[in-house]
């Protein structure tokens, strides 16, 4: 993954303009929206930068599971790894590895239209995988800060050495927590998702990539669906 895409840069512009327009209320109202302007607009703006970088997190889940997500540059490339599942992209091919039974199987499908980043399915089947992303932090943050009555506050925290900055919202809808580190990797997450509970917390960030993040489980199965030649 090496620049951020359009979509994304769309989505986090979105982001600014709505609460803009919301900040030409009455002057409370202004008040209220330019607040958490700022703060959605720092988070969006820290998870968006992070696309830009080469690095690997690992995250506790609950009942002792872990994952990771690993990005890199040059080649551009990610991979995101959970219990019983691996999803990685690369310029080759984006390939989607489950577990059952004691056997593997990873399916090998075009790579997205531009490897800059994942495209959307695929950050939509790491979020039904129970993984947090970008996109999905930055709309649950947007729905807060434009609700009238939902209560955001924010602290700071430090998470597998990283300094963080945390949002604890409180809404009509699902209440939720998000920690995002100084350098824009999701540091914790504990709420609600498409309605399934979420929790996720990093125990360990590196600003390097060991090269078998991208490699396919041993003694996985292959099915290639990629057009002949690619």
């Amino acid at each position: 993954m090496a620049a951020p895409s359009t979509p994304l840069r769309l989505l986090a512009v979105s982001v600014i303009a709505s609460l803009t327009v919301t900040g030409c209320q009455t002057l409370d109202d202004a008040g209220r929206a330019i607040g958490r302007s700022d703060l959605v607009n720092d988070l969006a703006s820290r998870l968006d930068r992070a696309l830009t970088l080469t690095y690997s997190a690992d995250y506790q889940l609950p009942a002792g599971k872990t994952a990771t997500i690993a990005q890199e540059q040059e080649p551009a490339r990610s991979a995101y790894t959970w219990p019983g599942g691996k999803l990685t992209v690369t310029e080759e091919a984006t390939t989607r590895c489950e577990s059952s039974g004691g056997r593997t199987v990873c399916t090998l499908e075009p790579p997205p239209a531009t490897t800059a980043k994942p495209s959307v399915t695929v950050f939509a089947e790491a979020k039904r995988q129970g993984l947090v992303t970008p996109p999905v932090v930055v709309g649950l943050l947007t729905a807060a800060a434009l609700d009238p009555d939902a209560v955001i506050t924010n602290s700071d925290t430090t998470l597998a050495g990283r300094h963080a900055t945390c949002v604890d919202v409180r809404q009509t809808a699902d209440d939720f927590s998000a920690c995002v580190t100084t350098e824009g990797a999701l540091a914790s997450f504990t709420g609600r998702v498409d309605g399934k509970p979420v929790e996720l917390a990093l125990t360990r960030y590196r600003e390097a990539v060991d090269s078998t993040a991208f490699e396919l489980p041993a003694g996985a199965g292959v099915v290639d669906r990629r057009p002949a030649g690619s």
